[in-house]
């Protein structure tokens, strides 16, 4: 329904202020024609305007655009304002560094966040030129940093940009040195931010410091010491970035660590922030793989592996003699990851989070290693167990992985990659492969049959919809078993969770995409050590629970 005439009045008067504030020329102009096509343009002006991006524990993200709806100069510049002054407030010490990817904008804001630091008085180090997020999670403890702003939208589609923020030592504590903002921190530095006046009030100082390349050496040197130095190193590797800013550092230490440098997908290997072989920039998403197995087709690799646009997750497919190249789930990349540090006798606590396999914890449980499960997101993870004992290993099913928390208190695609090539090299060796070691695992725990429901929506009211849905006519059964345990975690998070003897369910909205999904996994003993038997009732049951959910949902 077309906005009244007194919404378009209102919508135009928040424009026009916004205009007079806006220190970039190139949005202001963009968002001067939207006012010049009113009354046409009235609903794309009043989703620009429906509210400013909220400073979350993700930070900031969303499409570029003129408005505080939208990433741009002027959100970036009071979100800056409003982070340096909480730091100031909190009293926090140390230089501001900043790190960037290679999308649209990703340099800008990043040189703008080092102007309004270095106005408040405050040092800021820039990194010296697109990089990882794992590369700024690392400088933020390698530099005794106060903090850290990582610009990027990660795995996010091109019209996209975003801002995460990380802490140093001095702010969050023992476990959160280098990691993602929880709260009650985002919510303060949302307050700070809403609270910056007019943004030709804040002072811009000199552009800071660009850190040399010894910085970028220094995270290489630290991850190829992640793995044992005397193993097995014949691996063939085919590798994608995903036209992001993965190659130079992720060749660099596998280099460095004594394996052949991975073959790259030529078409991917620079980064392009317009991603134009790829649909979507995510390693999950139907064929945005495709180029980069057909290259470890074609050079005969013994795995291939793929780093989102930013590289904090990793990818890994694997040949199999009867069905040719397949994608491995995260959580079987996770437990691979987790049974290799094991058998490597890294001690210490192992954790996961509510949507990942279950398959963590019987091993932890069978082996008498100390275990913790948390909400999603990595934030979570490092914190697990809240200090009871050190936390070595992490992983959430959505191709994130901590290998080695003291290099990077965050998921890391580089050390992931690493790991992933040291125990393949190794059973490779012995006559073997992952798939033969994912073999063994469910002989001895049950195959962890894990699937995903996820439906993106264009309009978050459908997602509120489905979840009130569940909660109203949540299933008394799934697969013909009584369900029995149904938890809801809200007001904590929005999550529900569905038990039965052999089968479990997590519902939740996606945390940064338009999206609801529905973690699925079940368990099935393999009888006779028959696992392929066991693999396929377990697929079949998974398909059918998919069904039921999606049932239930209302999808």
């Amino acid at each position: 329904m077309p906005a009244d005439t007194t919404d378009i009045d209102d919508i135009r008067e928040q424009a026009r202020r916004w205009l007079d504030d806006d220190p970039d020329p190139a949005s202001r102009a963009e968002l001067q024609a939207v006012l010049d096509r009113l009354p046409t343009s009235a609903p794309e002006l009043a989703d620009r305007f429906a509210g400013p991006l909220t400073f979350g524990t993700a930070g900031l993200r969303g499409p570029l655009r003129a408005g505080p709806n939208g990433m741009n100069l002027a959100v970036v510049t009071q979100a800056a304002a409003g982070l340096v002054g909480w730091l100031a407030a909190q009293g926090g010490s140390g230089p501001l560094v900043i790190g960037y990817d290679a999308r649209y904008g990703s340099r800008q804001f990043a040189e703008r966040t080092a102007q309004v630091a270095t106005g408040a008085g405050r040092p800021a180090l820039l990194l010296p030129r697109p990089l990882p997020t794992p590369v700024l999670a690392y400088a933020v403890r390698h530099l005794g940093a106060v903090a850290g702003v990582m610009v990027t939208a990660s795995h996010n589609p091109p019209q996209d940009n975003g801002y995460k923020v990380y802490l140093g030592a001095d702010l969050g504590g023992e476990l959160g040195a280098g990691a993602q903002i929880v709260p009650p921190a985002d919510a303060g530095i949302e307050a700070a931010i809403r609270a910056v006046g007019p943004l030709a009030e804040v002072p811009l100082g000199p552009p800071g410091q660009v850190l040399g390349d010894d910085l970028v050496a220094s995270y290489v040197e630290r991850a190829a010491a992640v793995i044992a130095p005397d193993g097995p190193r014949d691996l063939a590797v085919a590798y994608t970035p995903l036209h992001g800013v993965g190659a130079a550092v992720l060749t660099a230490a596998f280099a460095r660590a004594g394996f052949p440098v991975p073959g790259v997908v030529p078409e991917q290997a620079e980064p392009d922030p317009a991603f134009p072989t790829v649909s979507f920039p995510n390693p999950e998403e139907p064929g945005a793989v495709d180029l980069l197995v057909a290259l470890a087709e074609s050079t005969g690799a013994d795995l291939a592996i793929a780093n989102d646009p930013d590289a904090d997750r990793c990818a890994v497919a694997v040949r199999e003699a009867a069905t040719g190249w397949r994608m491995l789930r995260g959580d079987e990349v996770g437990v691979l990851l987790a049974d290799h540090l094991m058998r490597r006798g890294v001690t210490g606590l192992y954790a996961t989070t509510i949507v990942s396999s279950s398959l963590l914890r019987a091993m932890c449980a069978a082996r008498d290693v100390p275990y913790d499960e948390t909400l999603t997101g990595f934030k979570w993870i490092v914190r697990a167990g809240g200090g009871s004992a050190p936390l070595v290993f992490g992983y959430e099913e959505a191709l994130g992985y901590c290998v080695a928390p003291d290099h990077v208190r965050d998921k890391d695609g580089i050390t992931a990659a690493l790991t992933v090539a040291e125990l393949a090299a190794g059973l490779k060796a012995e006559g073997r492969t992952l798939t033969d070691r994912l073999d063994e695992l469910a002989a001895e725990f049950g195959v962890h049959h894990t699937d995903q429901l996820s439906v993106r929506v264009d309009d978050l009211r459908e997602i509120a919809t489905a979840m009130a849905r569940i909660r109203a006519a949540t299933p008394t059964a799934l697969l013909g078993h009584p369900v029995t345990s149904a938890q809801d975690l809200l007001p904590e998070a929005d999550v529900v969770i569905l038990r039965t003897a052999a089968a479990r369910v997590v519902i939740r909205p996606s945390g940064t995409e338009p999206k609801l999904k529905a973690y699925l996994e079940v368990v099935e003993p393999v009888a006779d050590g028959d696992v392929a038997a066991a693999r396929a009732r377990a697929t079949e049951a998974v398909a059918a629970l998919r069904a039921e959910i999606a049932a239930a949902l209302g999808l």
